[in-house]
């Protein structure tokens, strides 16, 4: 364990998880937008009175996802969008030939579903990196609120253009770079999201294995081991299992070049 690390954990749900056929089942929570701790980054962010109690009004299911089970499902109708609330996702889509591919790691506060909303199903398998809660927010209901809420309107389509932006930047990743500026560049975006999150910038943990992260890099669990260790011994990282403690981010940024 990092002596000095600050652990950044899920927040935590007292109530045991309700299994279904291996899945969690859809729960009720007393939790409101305007009480949760996440509210000042989540989808509501810049609501206030009546607006953030009419949004609470169409986000009032919450759901629990027990590790290694999916929220949703690649084919899966379209109804909603969620807010996760604790815990982590991965996105997952799969070839015709069964491989699979991470695509995207979903933290507290981001939203999962919107490559959704213009098939009208999901694309790709929305699975739980630990247990974890989200919101639900059904879309038609969110959609008719943003006509008439100018501020959820800008906000959704900031989500959306977010989004876009992390998909053009592991299109980068997967590009040019060397394993040891896709590492690099990894957490360096880990980073800016837990600071984002309040907490800090130089440390936190992990909530994927380095499998889940060679995958979604396109590299080796072997590459991920290997160029992790040489980060720690030129001091740029130091890792204990998957406490992460960032020792030189500028020297990491550098590597990156157009970070």
């Amino acid at each position: 364990m990092l002596q000095s690390a600050i652990r950044v954990q899920p927040i935590p749900f007292k109530p045991s998880l309700v299994r279904m056929n291996g899945q969690s089942a859809a729960t009720r929570s007393s939790v409101a937008c305007s009480t949760c701790c996440l509210q000042g980054v989540c989808l509501p962010c810049d609501l206030a009175g009546g607006d953030l109690e009419r949004f609470d009004q169409i986000a009032t299911q919450k759901r629990r996802v027990a590790r290694g089970s999916a929220l949703y499902r690649s084919g899966d109708a379209f109804e909603a969008l969620y807010a996760v609330r604790s815990g982590g996702f991965k996105s997952v889509g799969v070839s015709q030939n069964g491989d699979e591919k991470i695509t995207g790691f979903h933290l507290p506060g981001e939203l999962l579903g919107l490559e959704a909303i213009s098939p009208g199903r999901h694309g790709y398998n929305a699975v739980a990196l630990e247990d974890s809660e989200v919101c639900s927010i059904p879309f038609a209901a969110l959609e008719r609120m943003a006509l008439a809420v100018p501020s959820l309107q800008h906000q959704l389509l900031r989500v959306i253009s977010g989004d876009i932006s992390r998909d053009h930047g592991l299109m980068l990743l997967l590009g040019r770079m060397t394993a040891e500026q896709r590492l690099a560049a990894f957490l360096l975006s880990l980073s800016r999201r837990y600071e984002r999150l309040g907490f800090a910038a130089s440390r936190f943990v992990l909530r994927m294995t380095r499998e889940e992260i060679g995958n979604y890099l396109g590299l080796t669990l072997e590459t991920v081991s290997r160029v992790l260790s040489r980060f720690q011994r030129e001091g740029l990282v130091h890792v204990q299992q998957r406490d992460v403690e960032l020792k030189n981010a500028t020297a990491l940024r550098d590597l990156v070049g157009h970070w």
